[in-house]
């Protein structure tokens, strides 16, 4: 069955990670980047992740960030994933890959590193979005979601950039994608999320059915 697995990036409090984890998702981000209205301190992810449970996978984003920076956070916060959001090379993403981590790297459409460097790394799978505004995320754009449906049939992706409950189904279905993540498309607004709205976009995912297609699990 088609049934891409849900990411909910951005959690900055326990109550709204706890509720995402009782809807149904399968990870929840942490952003550990200054400059990002969701950024969020290492004990706040430390009190969060000691809140879920443990099906539910915990990522880190990283924008540029050193190994020794990375797993000094990973280790504090006990976290299960970590998510590369800069230009990071793949000297990094095997270091890591080498202490069990899930590594996602960050591809874009419109700035470096683009999908055609997907040669350059050995990530456990790739996080596809745009690529424009000011910050490395998404920035709540949309975009032509069926520019990644090629890329994503050879490689295991994540789908981001723009998503809501309101154009979920529409992406996914151009797409095609393992995995999708959304964060200021089920917000009140950065870096709280609206309960409801993360109800109704898991239940149009569950809901996506396409005959023929497997999904490749990435959480």
């Amino acid at each position: 069955m088609f049934k891409p697995q849900v990411k909910v990036c951005g959690l900055t409090n326990v109550a709204e990670a706890v509720g995402c984890s009782l809807l149904g998702v399968n990870a929840v981000g942490f952003v550990f980047y200054s400059k990002s209205k969701r950024n969020v301190t290492k004990k706040k992810a430390r009190e969060i992740v000691c809140n879920l449970p443990d099906n539910v996978r915990k990522v880190g984003v990283f924008v540029n960030e050193s190994f020794t920076d990375i797993i000094n956070t990973v280790k504090y916060c006990n976290l299960d994933a970590v998510q590369l959001h800069g230009y990071e090379n793949n000297d990094l993403v095997n270091h890591l890959l080498k202490t069990k981590l899930i590594v996602i790297k960050a591809l874009f459409l419109e700035k470096e590193p683009s999908l055609k460097k997907v040669v350059n790394y050995d990530a456990s799978a790739y996080l596809v979005e745009h690529g424009k505004g000011k910050l490395p995320g998404g920035n709540a754009l949309e975009w032509d979601w069926n520019k990644s449906k090629e890329f994503g049939a050879k490689h295991p992706f994540i789908i981001a950039g723009g998503l809501s409950p309101e154009n979920i189904y529409e992406a996914i279905q151009k797409s095609l994608p393992d995995a999708v993540d959304v964060s200021s498309g089920v917000e009140f607004y950065p870096g709280r999320k609206d309960l409801d709205k993360v109800k109704k976009f898991i239940e149009i995912v569950s809901n996506c059915n396409i005959h023929g297609i497997k999904v490749k699990k990435i959480f």
